[in-house]
């Protein structure tokens, strides 16, 4: 059985105080630490690069799950692995034509090679990534267009995660988008065991207290299926 882990999204954290945010949601209780790294141009919005990474690793020893949503990831692979990521998504989108080169360099670099796909992309099209002779580790299931922070869940998604978990019963299933306690166990259900959340944690009175809600709907939905 696959384990949860729960990964607050940066994204919604002050970013003039990120070490202590890392600090202060690994405190409450989280797993990894999801990071967005956007250019501009794959989606709209600009975020963080390997600067920034390798500023904060020198505050923590913490997952850093790094999320790329950008056009030409083979190009952050190689400063992305110096800044200290742990894992390395790519989208599925704009990898079709050279995925195995990805995965590899992603992989000798010591890094967890994992592809995300967006709301409207099949899920059949990760497939060849996950069949193939060097395969990614783990499959993202975006649940809101990506590009921005404190979208609306969409429940439609679901069926996609269903579909993986059913396929690969001892995959990573990571979501994002619009989780929180009012709509993980969806998610849960459904079988994903990779949670990213971030406006519903640190939004919260008590992030520790969603934190843990977050797990025990994951191993709750386990339990179930």
């Amino acid at each position: 059985m696959v384990s949860a882990k729960i990964a607050p999204s940066m994204l919604s954290s002050d970013f003039a105080n990120l070490a202590s945010e890392a600090q202060r949601m690994i405190t409450f209780g989280a797993d990894w630490l999801h990071m967005d790294i956007m250019d501009g141009h794959f989606v709209p919005n600009l975020t963080i690069g390997a600067p920034v990474i390798e500023s904060l690793r020198k505050h923590t020893k913490a997952y850093l799950d790094c999320h790329l949503m950008v056009t030409n990831p083979l190009d952050y692979v190689e400063p992305m692995a110096k800044a200290g990521a742990s894992g390395f998504t790519f989208h599925v989108e704009v990898s079709k034509d050279n995925w195995q080169e990805l995965v590899h360099k992603i992989k000798s670099k010591d890094m967890r090679p994992g592809v995300a796909l967006k709301p409207q992309t099949p899920v059949e099209e990760v497939y060849p990534l996950l069949d193939g002779e060097n395969p990614v580790e783990m499959v993202l299931v975006m649940t809101v267009a990506p590009g921005f922070g404190g979208q609306k869940f969409m429940p439609e998604m679901m069926d996609k995660v269903r579909t993986l978990r059913d396929k690969y019963p001892s995959l990573d299933i990571e979501v994002d988008g619009g989780l929180g306690p009012s709509t993980i166990d969806m998610a849960a259900k459904a079988g994903a065991n990779c949670i990213v959340a971030g406006s519903s944690v640190f939004g919260a009175p008590e992030p520790a207290q969603v934190i843990s809600l977050l797990r025990k709907s994951v191993e709750q939905g386990q339990n179930e299926q």
